[in-house]
């Protein structure tokens, strides 16, 4: 049986701005994608957890414990390049809502 303590979930990666300013669209399409898989990642981690693989073609033990986290990893951002669950496509309109809500209007005189 598998110790779900001993498993850890992905490093998260940084939504960070490009050098040089603002974000690209692309830039923050690639974000939301990111954030996506690292939320789908975490749902995932404990369906890996309860899965005994003593008794698979591999044969589990300390190895295949270490990589899990990588496998898991992989499937959620498998699935987010299928289309995801939308949270990718949320967070998108969000970060260009906030872009936009962050740019000033060129139209009116500034303080």
């Amino acid at each position: 049986m598998l110790d779900a303590t001993n498993l850890t979930a992905p490093p998260p990666r940084a939504l960070r701005a490009p050098p040089g300013g603002a974000q690209t669209e692309a830039s923050m399409r690639k974000s939301a994608q990111d954030f996506e898989a690292q939320a789908l990642g975490f749902l995932l981690q404990p369906m890996f957890a309860t899965v005994d693989m003593s008794k698979s073609s591999f044969g589990g033990g300390a190895a295949e414990a270490q990589w899990r986290p990588m496998l898991v990893e992989a499937f959620a951002a498998s699935a987010v390049r299928a289309g995801g669950v939308g949270i990718a496509d949320t967070v998108y309109r969000e970060l260009l809502r906030n872009r936009g809500a962050q740019t000033p209007n060129m139209g009116e005189a500034q303080p």
